[in-house]
């Protein structure tokens, strides 16, 4: 009996190459596969022909879906290639690692948690040999004199053709970086313990020649002569067993790589696939899709650009004595050849080709929950493209399709499966809906865990919605719940958000919770009936709204009083909430209570000045102020003996947009007057605040206000005039840079 171990770097395409050809040299009786022992009962959906990868095998606890792993293979996965062979050959293959039954129950001080797995290993405190055991590759690329281990791996191995003797020399490297590192311990040990004993398994069944495939670091310690059968049992004894589920999933390139956070990626899986799918003229192909997707951005990029990138690589790669061009030398032609002023191609290159978003695609009888089953039906039915690059979807309304789509969507984000997220729709009407699609590998976990809610997307979402209203204490929640399951088509989870927002309202005095509850409300009562459904009516949104607002309004005077600044900031959002509901909703009882609410605010002498302030302009902007009365209450705010107080009322007064300065001399006159009648202390204290807020003026804005008072334009001059002219122009440069105009 004879067991061959091949070292290989988990999704390395010149790994896989090269152990593609060594099992069909070989030809092994038995193939063993580092990956978790339980996940055979789903291995021949790895092999299926309508499998295609990049996938993932998924192991989650059964009773507490949040509790999972994940085991990726995509098409350059020595793996995934291993398994292919056996399937075509005929030959029995297994994982051979510890089951997933004690990864995923294992506790999070002892586990080593399966995205973390990869070639290396690491462990979770410091020690003397901690760089030698996580990362002993990058030690070996920094005494051949590499900076980066990506690199010289790709040069020694996975640029090169089927190299039978890498094996051998990988497992002599690690042979005498683990003769420095110590023995394993801990989970590590209990790992390749396991994976000896399923070797030892193998040789009892009579398998004369066996073929191991596993991460380069274990490859020294499977040796089943040098250690006893006994001591790998002891080392096995109490590890913890729990009932998981095992399936596959789709999985992403992007999720493959070292920037996602996974233990294993490596920095190109598109450059990989490419490289392991493309058996000759590697860089010339390499370019050619790079000029593709260059001209599908519209950026320039001809076939002459192509020879002269192809050139350039081959040449940087001749200067450093490599065979064959590396990523290096591809990105370095593709800046210098077709980036010209702008390295825009290069990141194109890098997001769309280097990492790519290819989405991976599983069988449809993978043993899957069946709300994953009822959302692949629908996905089908309703004609939507599944992929993990984003893409943009307008849906209009008045279509049954595009209506039946618009509920999907709406539902899966009560299940908090953010497939689709909402954006705004450009153009006229309010039948439109526009949302950004992007499947992510990590949503079919969360379709396990809503699973619990029912076997249906409308079933899952109509229990999780009532258990959300149910558990909500907040108005504003619990109006924004109402409106996404009217939006979600849940007609039987309206009753229940109804019955908890009357409960909530009727003993809620909160006055920025209940202004916050408004905008829900206002735009289903304006437009509710878009979607052209029956039930809207008995929702009554409006007379829902115009008990929150009364209530609201009957509070808001009194609430504006004795604040902090924060609480202040926080009141005053709520207030423009309310404001734009209000005028959304085009209620003239509605309109007439509320801005009634604001004069007597605005009226109060104990509120906060920035919510008097805010009133005040609101007021004006409605046309509830006329002129003159605006200019009484500025000039009494500026008359107030605390220079902060005078801010803060500005502050609320001016809001965000300087258009009332530039439109209004007279105002911009009271204000100039205040200011540059300040004392320099004083002028100090306020100078931070009016720094604030007129930085949130547009750049155009500012200009022009100080162009005015620059140009001593009608009272605004006479103002100035009255002063002494000294002292008037040690505080222009100041003010005119507090306006943010160039003096």
């Amino acid at each position: 009996m004879t067991v061959s171990i091949f070292p290989i770097r988990h999704h390395g395409p010149g790994s896989a190459r090269s152990l593609d050809h060594a099992l069909r040299a070989l030809q092994p009786d038995m193939l063993l596969v580092e990956g978790p022992a339980d996940g055979d009962a789903v291995l021949p959906f790895l092999t299926r022909e309508d499998l295609e990868p990049p996938v993932a095998l998924l192991a989650y606890a059964t009773g507490d879906p949040a509790r999972a792993s994940f085991w990726p293979f995509a098409a350059f996965s020595p793996e995934y290639v291993a398994f292919r062979w056996a399937a075509q050959a005929g030959v029995p293959a297994r994982f051979m690692d510890l089951p997933a039954s004690a990864t995923v129950g294992a506790t999070a001080e002892d586990r080593l948690d399966a995205e973390a797995e990869g070639l290396l290993v690491g462990t979770d405190t410091p020690e003397p040999d901690a760089e030698l055991r996580t990362d002993p590759l990058r030690l070996l690329a920094a005494a051949a004199g590499y900076a980066d281990f990506e690199p010289w791996w790709e040069t020694l191995v996975e640029a090169r053709g089927h190299d039978l003797d890498v094996f051998g020399a990988v497992l002599e490297a690690m042979q005498a970086v683990r003769a420095d590192a110590g023995p394993a311990r801990g989970h590590e040990a209990q790992r390749e313990a396991f994976m000896r004993q399923t070797i030892r398994a193998a040789q009892k069944e009579g398998f004369g020649r066996i073929a191991v495939v596993c991460g380069a670091w274990h490859a020294p310690a499977l040796d089943v002569t040098q250690v006893k059968a006994r001591e790998d049992a002891a080392l096995l004894r109490g590890l913890p067993k729990t009932k998981v589920t095992l399936t596959w999933v789709p999985w992403t390139h992007g999720r493959l790589s070292a920037s996602s956070g996974y233990g294993a990626g490596v920095r190109s899986p598109g450059y990989y696939h490419h490289l392991f799918t493309t058996p000759e003229h590697v860089t010339e192909r390499w370019f050619a899709r790079a000029a593709r997707l260059l001209r599908g951005e519209r950026l320039d990029a001809s076939s002459a650009s192509v020879i002269e990138a192809t050139r350039l690589a081959n040449t940087l790669a001749a200067l450093r004595g490599r065979a064959v061009p590396g990523l290096d030398e591809l990105n370095e032609a593709t800046l210098s050849v077709f980036g010209w002023d702008s390295d825009l191609p290069l990141r194109l290159v890098e997001a769309k080709l280097i990492v790519g978003e290819a989405l991976g695609r599983v069988p449809e009888d993978t043993p899957t929950v069946p709300l994953a089953q009822d959302l692949a039906r629908l996905q089908k039915t309703l004609r939507l493209k599944v992929q993990a690059e984003p893409h943009d979807l307008t849906l209009d309304l008045r279509q049954d399709t595009d209506l039946a789509r618009s509920a999907l969507f709406h539902r899966l984000n009560l299940l908090h499966v953010p497939w689709a997220q909402e954006r705004h729709a450009g153009g006229r009407g309010t039948f439109k809906e526009a949302w950004a699609l992007a499947w992510k590998p990590e949503f079919s976990v969360r379709l396990v865990e809503a699973s619990r809610a029912g076997q249906t997307v409308e079933q899952a979402a109509t229990t999780l919605a009532v258990e959300r209203a149910h558990g909500s204490a907040r108005l504003s929640d619990l109006t924004a719940l109402l409106e996404a399951v009217r939006y979600a088509n849940l007609r039987a989870a309206v009753p229940p958000a109804l019955d908890a927002l009357n409960a909530r309202a009727a003993l809620n005095a909160d006055v920025t919770d209940l202004l916050g509850a408004l905008p829900p409300l206002a735009r289903l009562a304006r437009y509710g009936d878009v979607r052209g459904r029956h039930g809207d009516r008995d929702l009554n949104a409006e007379a829902t709204f115009r008990t929150l607002l009364t209530r609201a309004s009957v509070g808001l005077p009194t609430a504006a009083v004795g604040l902090a600044g924060d609480a202040a900031q926080d009141l005053r959002s709520a207030v423009q909430d309310g404001d734009a509901s209000v005028r959304l909703l085009d209620d003239p009882a509605a309109l007439s209570e509320w801005q009634a609410t604001l004069r007597r605010l605005a009226d109060r002498e104990d509120a906060h000045p920035l919510l008097v302030g805010d009133a005040v302009r609101r007021l004006r902007d409605a046309g509830q102020l006329d002129p003159a009365e605006v200019e009484r209450r500025l000039s009494v705010a500026l008359g107030a003996a605390a220079p902060l107080a005078v801010t803060e009322w500005l502050d609320g007064f001016l809001g965000h947009s300087g258009t009332l300065l530039i439109h209004d001399a007279a105002l911009l006159a009271l204000l100039d007057g205040w200011l540059t009648g300040l004392d320099a202390a004083a002028f100090q204290e306020v100078l931070p605040l009016l720094r604030r807020v007129f930085s949130r003026f547009e750049k155009a804005e500012r200009r022009a206000i100080g162009g005015q008072l620059r140009g001593g334009a009608g009272r605004a001059t006479q103002a100035a005039a009255a002063l002494h002219e000294e002292r008037a122009l040690r505080v222009v440069p100041l003010t005119l840079k507090l306006l943010g105009v160039n003096a």
